[in-house]
């Protein structure tokens, strides 16, 4: 089922040509939502954009458009304000209508896309011998939630994890455990992660300070990239280790994803290089390799170069970026490839996309984005860390919201004087805790800082994930009071908005599949987040002041639909930020 703001679409652009001829066939009729619902639900400014090319005024264009327009069946006659906006007011029949529909669909009348796509989301990203820390999270986050609605609007989407496993950091640090802990080279966990990562610092202050050490660590990496037996069980051993932490990481966020690290496309280097040299694209400058970008220039005002192989033979990030591009094109066939990492890379990305068009391989055929996040911060308003000074380990940081969480929901309990068994105190802290997490990344515009508290994201009282959680719960607590069966309602339920704040949630309702359309062209999961609180806004002022069970039939029976699609609107839209939704908070 076409959403409403689309059979609107339709309508406008047929009459734009029955009014105005078969040249205006391809104008955007410009149908959003209304700013205000003082103006109604939708409203069209298309008018006001014609004025040049018809040489008439818009009020006018606008007397022109409702003359031909035909909307009757959805709509109470439009209306013209101000200097030629047309105003559109839904009739509540064919909201009922729409209502009664949807709720016996699966898709609860979202419709798959139209043209579905092979579609790469790059997220996370993690480095191997490194916890993963704060940062890793918008990334992790954010791109998981992107994925999840472009699977479920039909899109074939490959999740990949474009883990750092490969170059010259192996080599520094197996250089430095050959000194400092050999056995950690042949035998699987004699030390944990985060002693790797205090020896890795170690490592890097040595190759810093040290030039036989750099030279050494160097040769390291060319043995790891020919093979060597020693090396390559070595940097097995680390990259097994790493993978291990991180995928418990994954686990509690529910988090899939396909592994594709750097060292993935190591042996496509050398025919990243042809290629570019076959397109006359190489330089040497400085006896290393380079693509002279367009539009870029160093502090002097020169051309600046992307340096695709070292002089001294290696390769770098942007040499195994353009080998994924070209692998992705040619061999996974994506259609769209979407890079989820952090504001700071944009013109690293700028530039590799720029000599991925340039060689040939990413045409006008497929759409490459980079999906870009600014930083979390603290409520210093600082970048977040410890008080040491360091990135804040995301273990830690996701293990003290559930901490928290369990702490609310204890106090919470006391206050009520309920008695809960263990088994659901250890759940819903869980649930609460992560999804607080998740939830204030999503609902922040992502090319924003935010500020991380705790205690704001685990409030039941504003845009948080408890308030979304709680309105669900609260639809569940009808269902035990009355000894409801929600999926026994029946497909001849009528749904019925007699009152304000249920014609209210029933517009709300039928807006959904315009937010994912959105999310999906977009990828800016906080409409969605948006959305659904305002849905759980909406429902909370219903339940306040409609009855449900008390109402009287059909009116009862309506009520305890409308609960019933809300609910299920919300357990959608909070799986699609991966957030799993409680029964009882």
């Amino acid at each position: 089922m076409n959403s409403i703001v689309e059979q609107l679409k339709t309508r406008f652009t047929q009459t734009l040509v029955a009014a105005f001829g078969d040249d205006f066939a391809g104008t955007d009729p410009m149908v959003v939502a209304a700013s205000n619902p003082k103006f109604g639900d939708y409203q069209s400014n298309v008018s006001l954009s014609l004025a040049k090319r018809l040489g008439q005024q818009p009020r006018a264009i606008a007397q022109q458009i409702i003359g031909h327009l035909d909307v009757s069946d959805i709509c109470e006659p439009p209306t013209i304000a101000g200097p030629g906006f047309i105003n559109l007011t839904v009739k509540p029949a064919y909201l009922e209508a729409q209502l009664n529909n949807i709720q016996m669909d699966r898709r609860l009348g979202i419709p798959t896309a139209k043209h579905p796509q092979r579609v790469i989301v790059d997220f996370s990203a993690p480095n191997i011998a490194k916890e993963m820390h704060v940062g890793h999270l918008r990334s992790t986050i954010i791109g998981d939630s992107i994925a999840r609605v472009l699977e479920f609007q039909g899109h074939d989407v490959l999740r990949l994890n474009h883990v750092g496993d490969w170059g010259t950091q192996f080599g520094m640090l197996i250089t430095y455990l050959r000194e400092a802990h050999p056995e950690a080279l042949t035998t699987a966990d004699v030390l944990d992660l985060g002693d790797l990562v205090a020896l890795y610092r170690q490592a890097k202050q040595r190759f810093d300070a040290d030039e036989d050490f750099q030279e050494v660590s160097r040769q390291e990496v060319v043995k790891l990239q020919s093979g060597a037996e020693d090396s390559r069980r070595a940097w097995q051993l680390l990259c097994e280790q790493s993978r291990r932490e991180f995928q418990e990481i994954y686990n509690m966020l529910d988090i899939q994803l396909t592994e594709r690290g750097e060292s993935f496309y190591n042996p496509l280097l050398p025919d990243v290089v042809k290629d570019l040299e076959q397109a006359d694209l190489l330089k040497e400058d400085a006896g290393a390799q380079c693509v002279f970008l367009e539009g870029f220039s160093n502090k002097a005002g020169e051309p600046l170069p992307l340096i695709v192989r070292k002089s001294d033979g290696g390769y770098n990030y942007a040499t195994t970026d353009l080998a994924a591009i070209r692998y992705r094109i040619e061999q996974d066939r994506a259609e769209r490839i979407i890079y989820v990492t952090d504001a700071g890379q944009a013109n690293h990305f700028a530039q590799v996309f720029q000599v991925a068009r340039r060689a040939g391989w990413l045409t006008d055929e497929v759409e490459i984005v980079h999906v870009p996040f600014g930083l979390v911060l603290g409520e210093d308003g600082k970048k977040i860390k410890t008080r040491f000074g360091e990135a804040v380990r995301l273990r830690d940081l996701l293990d003290e919201a559930i901490a928290r969480a369990r702490a609310d929901l204890e106090a919470r309990l006391q206050k009520e004087d309920r008695e809960e068994t263990e088994e659901f105190k250890v759940h819903v802290a869980k649930v609460v805790g992560l999804s607080a997490v998740k939830y204030a990344d999503l609902s922040q515009n992502r090319t924003s800082n935010y500020i991380f508290s705790f205690d704001k994201m685990l409030s039941l009282k504003g845009n948080t994930a408890p308030y979304l959680l709680y309105a669900y719960a609260r639809v569940q607590s009808i269902s035990r009071e009355g000894g409801i069966d929600f999926e026994q309602l029946g497909a001849d339920t009528k749904i019925l908005l007699q009152e304000d704040t249920e014609l209210a949630l029933g517009k709300h309702l039928l807006q959904v599949s315009e937010i994912l359309e959105e999310v999906e062209h977009d990828l800016l999961p906080n409409r969605l987040c948006q959305y659904l609180y305002e849905l759980s806004q909406k429902y909370n002022q219903f339940y306040e002041q409609c009855p449900v069970l008390k109402a009287e039939e059909p009116v009862r029976t309506s009520r305890l639909a409308l609960c019933n699609l809300t609910a299920q609107i919300l357990k959608l839209g909070l799986s699609l930020l991966g957030i799993p939704v409680l029964e009882r908070m």
